[in-house]
């Protein structure tokens, strides 16, 4: 198990209980991602949490697969599936690396608070834009950690990630995020940044 994994698994049962900080701009961005589903769409969310994001879509879409890479957070989705009945979510314990899934056979792949916490974001967007069908649409909502608060936490990450207490964390940009996703591919259709040091909300289209 990767100390990434780890942290995330000792965090679970908090992240769980945790208040949405922005509800207003949550709720626009799943309002805007639905307009870029049907009925048929296949859905990948990488990095799904407890599984809220994927509930919360699961009646606007044929099916979503919704993984992470630690096992206690996606127990606790399964918990939450099992509890709302919902039948076409597909939870799953896996990294974005591990994951067997065909080539452009996906619709829509969602990577939400996710990306400044990988250690290669253009291989995670590499793979995302092989997965999607042609005119397919990647989905990120990305705290950039290099323009928030986290910046100041820079100096200190590795001690915090060496006593358990902090993930690892890449900083990077708004701009640099836009070109690993550009650099893709994608065409960004929507960007939008809800206020000074919120997450960056990108749609991106994979060229037909």
């Amino acid at each position: 198990m990767s100390n990434q994994a780890k942290f995330w698994d000792k965090l679970a049962e908090r992240y769980a209980k945790s208040p949405i900080g922005d509800k207003a701009a949550y709720q626009k961005k799943l309002q805007i991602t639905r307009e870029y589903f049907n009925p048929d769409s296949e859905v990948l969310e990488i990095g799904c949490g407890t599984g809220s994001t994927a509930l919360h879509h699961a009646p606007y879409i044929k099916h979503i697969h919704a993984t992470d890479f630690s096992a206690k957070m996606i127990a606790i989705a399964q918990r939450k599936l099992e509890a709302e009945k919902i039948d076409n979510i597909t939870f799953e314990q896996a990294a974005i690396n591990e994951l067997k899934i065909e080539e452009g056979s996906i619709d829509v792949v969602m990577a939400h608070s996710i990306l400044h916490l990988v250690d290669n974001r253009d291989d995670v967007i590499a793979k995302a834009y092989r997965l999607l069908k042609p005119g397919g649409v990647f989905v990120s909502s990305t705290i950039c950690p290099g323009e928030s608060m986290f910046r100041f936490l820079k100096p200190i990450i590795p001690l915090g990630m060496f006593l358990g207490v902090l993930p690892s964390v890449k900083f990077f940009s708004a701009k640099a995020l836009e070109s690993s996703i550009t650099n893709a591919g994608f065409e960004i259709d929507h960007n939008w940044l809800p206020g000074k040091g919120k997450a960056l909300f990108i749609v991106a289209k994979k060229k037909d």
